[in-house]
């Protein structure tokens, strides 16, 4: 069995209208949404690798403080089984660029309609966890 690690983060900003918006691409391959993410590469840390992975995807710049960290473990194929970490920012930037080739779409969400828009079930329970982290956690 090949074990893959890729770290990513939810990436949030206020909109001018005072509502939660949430990062998300939507991927060339398949057309799914989800958060942006990607492998660890040697001598990374985990936040290391979510913050360069946002950035490389979307060109948004983000810094990681909280202490939000949600795991998730799926097998995109047969015979790889994939950890996911994830962890939880804010951001004030509004302008993005998807990566090309790649990425088909980067978008400001609107949390309340993010779970939604997603495609994988670990993305939603990542999604629902980080909502709960938010509502008892003041901002």
């Amino acid at each position: 069995m090949k074990h893959e690690k890729s770290c990513g983060a939810l990436v949030l900003r206020r909109g001018e209208d005072g509502k939660d918006y949430i990062l998300m691409i939507r991927h060339r391959r398949g057309g799914h949404r989800s958060f942006p993410k990607g492998h660890m590469e040697a001598g990374e840390t985990e936040i290391m690798t979510a913050i360069r992975e946002v950035y490389e995807e979307t060109a948004v710049q983000v810094q990681i403080h909280s202490g939000f960290r949600e795991t998730v473990h799926y097998s995109p194929m047969p015979g790889v089984q994939k950890e996911v970490v994830y962890f939880l920012t804010r951001t004030e930037q509004t302008t993005i660029i998807p990566r090309v080739g790649e990425i088909a779409e980067v978008e400001w969400v609107p949390l309340e309609k993010a779970e939604s828009c997603l495609t994988h079930e670990n993305d939603k329970t990542v999604l629902r966890a980080a909502i709960a982290r938010l509502q008892s956690t003041p901002a």
